[in-house]
């Protein structure tokens, strides 16, 4: 049975669910039956909605795979000139490695194009970038805007640790309104039980940047449930299309 999480805050900063949604459904991450027939009865049916569930979809993996390595042909050329860019102007190394939650809680090293000082960046990820944040470099400025410092993440999607749509990856221990995510929102590990992604539901519905704030914070996770619940190849081709509108051609990252 799914289990209902109500949440109340404040939507007026981001893009709404649903007009007036006060409550959202999430799966549990295991079924925990017993031995009689209508246990069964329930595990059999908690097997066919787990196949419904994005990771666990054959479907979305074989798409991931062939239009993460499609899109790495194509942004080829892209990514050379980025990777001498950032080696001419400024000292350091071309990609940026950090530890993200990934699918059950599991950490894995994510690929980025560095875009921050080498000297100044924030391995953990704790420190958010903020809007002219001095430890950005000029040509990370621009892969941020553009979020073309995302490209190398399509790795990572070859590699399983994630899916080209999804949540978000967080790092351990990343902070929302002065407080650690799970804190701030006791339903937060539901989330994992997707592969991350390089795009999601929350990013192209106006959560995107600093989670400071109480209200956008607990929304992008209400996003990213809603993603899970209502998945289909369909709304990930939708959520890529979206993305690319918003960020690759009028990008908003800072």
């Amino acid at each position: 049975m799914a289990s209902i999480v109500t949440a109340n805050f404040d939507r007026s900063n981001v893009a709404p669910i649903r007009r007036e949604r006060t409550e959202i459904s999430v799966r549990p991450v295991e079924f925990a039956g017993g031995g009689t027939h209508g246990a069964y009865r329930a595990r059999r049916r908690s097997r066919r909605r787990a196949r419904n569930e994005p990771s666990s979809s054959i479907a979305k993996r074989a798409f991931d795979i062939a239009a993460a390595s499609g899109a790495l042909l194509f942004f080829a050329p892209v990514l050379i000139v980025i990777a001498v860019a950032i080696k001419l102007t400024s000292p350091g190394p071309v990609l940026f490695f950090q530890y993200r939650y990934g699918y059950r809680n599991r950490r894995f090293k994510i690929y980025k194009f560095r875009t921050m000082r080498a000297d100044a960046g924030d391995v953990r990820g704790v420190t958010q970038t903020v809007q002219g944040d001095a430890r950005v470099t000029p040509v990370g400025r621009i892969l941020r805007k553009t979020s073309l410092d995302e490209i190398p993440q399509l790795i990572n999607v070859i590699k399983g640790d994630m899916s080209l749509v999804g949540p978000r990856p967080h790092v351990p221990g990343m902070l929302a309104a002065d407080l650690p995510y799970e804190h701030l929102v006791p339903y937060y590990f539901q989330r994992h039980t997707a592969r991350p992604g390089i795009t999601g539901l929350a990013q192209v519905s106006g959560c995107r940047g600093s989670t400071a704030e109480f209200g956008p914070a607990v929304s992008r996770i209400d996003y990213d449930l809603v993603y899970i619940e209502r998945w289909s190849l369909r709304m990930d081709i939708m959520i890529i299309i979206r993305t690319i509108r918003k960020e690759f051609l009028s990008g908003s990252g800072f």
